[in-house]
């Protein structure tokens, strides 16, 4: 744990990309392998389940420090951060004890949420007596699943490549599914991940997908697309669905589904998993899977219900059924078709869905126009379509990996998202360099017109990011001015602020006060120029929701 802790100070500190590959690259030849394959999960973005409640790591670091409650909570809201509040507070340890990351993580860490809770304190206590004082920040942040550092995955993938004498492109793919929920790198793992590279090389292991290929944000209007892209015959146009994006991998027998995040989805759809043992081995396809209902995709909301129950019951699964929206095939006989060009590829998925006529399984449509107008005209129908805009990819690209332009560029040319007029009627301290900041704020709407007795402000929405730095310094300073009251970390405000949030999607919700949940939500403006009595009413949200006329 020494030397993970050593690295991780070392990036965290550092600014210079230069400095932080370096880093990489001295720890990924150093460390023993068992421990550098949990440390490559760990920076690589794995977050393992939490390991002990919060509320009974805060308790247990107050009784050990001797403070009071209030004491505590101030000085976790100065310094921001749980884990570091924690390995501040503690007392130096008695008996200081040095082991690897990786016997951390298997005979110590993971260990504890099998543990009833007397039995979790008393091991605590005991680490905390053991832990080096320079090793507690990471050792708290693993337990508390907050694991971050300022280093990308692509960083991690290079320092990788170099290690090994890789192309990137080749480690990317190795990495794929390795920081999967639940995986417990071991040594062997870091030894395949740097071995040489091997001509015959395939994702066999755990089903691995291919590293997904990404498009750029285009915000651009119609009027220039045909001096920026050329002419839309060069272009395959699909609708940018609102579901989860995914790959669909039959190899050796076996079925995986994995999403853009690396989780491994299969259990949550078990109609994909039908799919896939209809399909020959070695065929991979990139989709997006969404519900489908009475010949239209359902809101990201439906989806979410599905993702988020333990158990899918029969009825559940008639009254969401999912369907794969294919966008591209990847893989076909075991062959990797990823450098031949999209139209190619597109007429080999084309031909592979017509073959299969499964009913979870359908080529999400083309959309043609002759004129750039003419689509921005089409895309005007996005939302009453379920969808959030258009897919734009060069008909020559291939398929790439992240987002690069290196191979043919895609574009997301998305429709405006929906916005309201909302107050600002809580605040709260943020994290990291935040901590000092109130810029975690709580919005809310009228319940009912202006003129109408009794109305009041309804919270439905929170939000923070949008603001520059000196704009949140500007609403800092107005939220120590007005608060009417404090509830630990969270300031009640005097309603006096107002601003514009936009957001991609509004669906009902009963567990919300507005009766209304809206989908990433941020701030597009400060409305220095509108009055708390002009914001909108939660009429005009439900004006927003699916299947409203506007």
């Amino acid at each position: 744990m020494k030397r993970f802790a050593e690295l991780y100070r070392e990036l965290d500190a550092g600014t210079a990309t230069r400095d932080k590959q370096a880093a990489l690259q001295r720890y990924f030849n150093d460390a023993q392998a068992d421990d550098a394959a949990w440390a490559v999960y760990f920076l690589a973005g794995g977050k393992p389940r939490q390991l002990v409640p919060t509320r009974a790591l805060r308790q247990l670091a107050q009784q050990v420090a001797g403070l009071p409650d209030w004491l505590f909570e101030e000085s976790y809201q100065t310094v921001g951060d749980l884990a570091e509040t924690v390995s501040l507070l503690l007392p130096p340890a008695e008996q200081p004890v040095e082991r690897g990351l990786a016997e951390w993580m298997a005979h110590h860490l993971l260990p504890l949420r099998r543990l009833p809770p007397e039995q979790q304190a008393s091991v605590l206590r005991q680490h905390g007596a053991e832990l080096p004082d320079d090793q507690r920040f990471v050792y708290f942040k693993l337990i508390t699943g907050g694991f971050r550092v300022g280093v990308s995955k692509l960083q991690v993938t290079q320092a990788l490549a170099a290690v090994a004498g890789l192309d990137a492109k080749r480690m990317a793919q190795r990495l794929m599914g390795y920081t999967a929920v639940g995986h417990q790198p071991t040594g062997a793992d870091f030894q395949t991940l740097i071995a040489p590279e091997n001509t015959h090389e395939q994702q066999v292991q755990r089903g691995q997908p291919y590293p997904f290929f990404l498009a750029h944000p285009l915000a651009e209007p119609a009027a220039r697309l045909h001096e920026l892209l050329g002419p839309p015959d060069h272009w395959l146009v699909e609708w940018k669905w609102d579901g989860i994006r995914a790959q669909l991998v039959r190899r050796a027998g076996q079925t995986w589904v994995w999403s853009r995040g690396e989780e491994l989805v299969t259990e949550r759809f078990p109609e994909l998993v039908t799919l896939g043992d209809a399909l020959p081995d070695g065929t991979v396809i990139d989709g997006e899977i969404v519900v489908w209902r009475e010949g239209h995709p359902q809101p990201f909301a439906e989806l979410q219900k599905r993702i988020t129950r333990k158990t899918l019951g029969p009825k559940l699964l008639r009254e969401l059924p999912v369907r794969l929206l294919a966008y591209d095939l990847l893989e076909q006989a075991g062959h990797d078709l990823r450098d031949q060009p999209l139209h190619q590829r597109r007429a080999l998925l084309d031909a592979c869905v017509a073959a299969q006529n499964h009913p979870v399984l359908q080529a999400s449509p083309l959309v043609v126009g002759a004129t750039w107008d003419e689509l921005a005209a089409q895309r005007e129908q996005a939302r009453e379509r379920g969808t959030e805009g258009f897919m734009l990819k060069h008909r020559d690209s291939r398929y790439g990996v992240g987002r690069t332009k290196a191979d043919g560029t895609w574009w997301k040319w998305k429709i405006d998202p929906m916005s309201v007029d909302a107050v600002l009627i809580y605040a709260q301290r943020g994290h990291g360099r935040r901590a000092s900041v109130y810029s975690d704020y709580t919005f809310a709407v009228w319940s009912a017109p202006p003129g109408t007795e009794g109305r009041q402000l309804v919270p439905f929405a929170k939000a923070y990011s949008g603001l520059t730095d000196a704009e949140m310094a500007q609403v800092d300073a107005i939220i120590r001015a007005t608060t009417v009251e404090s509830f630990g970390p969270v300031r009640s405000v005097r309603p006096t602020l107002v601003f514009e949030l936009g957001f991609e999607g509004i669906a009902r919700s009963p567990r919300h006060k507005s009766g209304m949940a809206v989908r990433f939500p941020r701030m597009l403006r400060w409305r220095h120029d509108k009055p708390i009595d002009d914001a909108d009413t939660l009429q005009t949200l439900a004006a927003l929701l699916p299947g409203q006329i506007p």
